[in-house]
């Protein structure tokens, strides 16, 4: 297990090495297009996989921290994906991809960079996964809302697909955990490695895709992403502070808010309207998986703890 594990700790190279390869060589991931949905109920059965009634449980010990990650998780992010494509003068596709990304739950990364950022793991993965429940209604209610002006926005569709790309593989997944609990905990880093190896695949296919317009859009998404993923990051740990919860809390809060389900926002963008919709997803894959782990390494050098103690001892 612990090559997965160092396997693990390098997405964001493997990432970035693979969205690289398929700018330079597309052809050898334009075929692969129909299957991103299919690597999409991969990543979600792993994340499935990985939750166990215990899991569900915390829910109802720890709302206060859950409610708030998952109310600043479609209410920061959405308005941010759709005021940065405004600001740069985004084109409707793009402005579209940007929204969907704002407003899809908490990606599976956001509790690996907890982890590593000493951050509350369990407090983590309830949130994405009450975020995820949540976004099979909130997504399409949120990109109606904010891009149904210009845009006809398929809500039903998109309701549709993402109970059966989402909820459905991470139910089956719960119930897999329920009867084989012990033996999947044994191999869950290799879980992991799987669907960041799924999400590098969606990475890859929709740069492929996208390789003759990357010159000309690449910066500018590039800022956008970046942008959005910054906002999402300081707000979700700003506001948790300034509500008065512990450090430890408010980093894991920054990172759920911060670090988005962004492979379903490329299935949605591929499968209901452009490959250009789909490449701020792919952009903000790459991104806040690096963004994320320079964020988590510097938590980690200066321990929530420490702080806590420092803090008691100056009174």
């Amino acid at each position: 297990m612990h090559f997965f594990e160092r396997f693990n700790r390098l997405f964001p190279v493997w990432a970035v090495l693979l969205a690289v390869v398929a700018a330079l060589q597309p052809q050898l991931f334009n075929g692969l297009a129909g299957s991103i949905k299919t690597l999409l109920v991969v990543i979600m059965f792993a994340m499935g996989l990985t939750l166990s009634k215990a899991d569900f449980a915390r829910v109802v010990k720890s709302p206060a921290p859950i409610a708030l990650g998952v109310v600043l998780q479609f209410l920061i992010m959405p308005v941010a994906a759709l005021a940065i494509s405004r600001l740069l003068g985004l084109s409707d596709a793009l402005t579209i991809g940007m929204v969907l990304v704002g407003a899809t739950a908490g990606g599976t990364s956001s509790n690996v960079m907890t982890w590593l950022a000493g951050g509350r793991v369990a407090l983590s993965v309830s949130m994405t996964m009450v975020s995820t429940l949540l976004s099979v209604v909130a997504t399409p209610l949120l990109t109606l809302l904010l891009v149904g002006e210009s845009v006809d926005v398929p809500v039903a569709g998109m309701l549709t697909s993402i109970a059966q790309l989402v909820v459905a593989p991470i139910l089956i997944g719960v119930i897999v955990n329920h009867w084989l609990g012990e033996r999947i905990a044994r191999v869950e880093p290799a879980l992991a490695s799987l669907a960041m190896l799924a999400i590098v695949v969606i990475i890859a296919i929709v740069v492929a895709l996208n390789a003759g317009r990357l010159a000309t859009l690449g910066p500018v998404v590039a800022l956008a992403v970046i942008a959005h993923n910054a906002i999402g990051l300081a707000g979700g740990y700003g506001l948790a502070r300034a509500l008065r919860f512990d450090e430890r809390t408010a980093r894991t809060i920054a990172f759920e808010v911060g670090l988005q389900n962004s492979g379903l926002a490329v299935a949605l963008a591929n499968q209901f309207f452009s490959a250009t919709a789909a490449l701020p997803g792919a952009l903000f894959s790459v991104w806040h998986n690096v963004s994320g782990s320079l964020l988590a390494g510097a938590w980690k050098r200066r321990p929530a703890e420490e702080e806590a103690a420092s803090a008691l001892a100056s009174r």
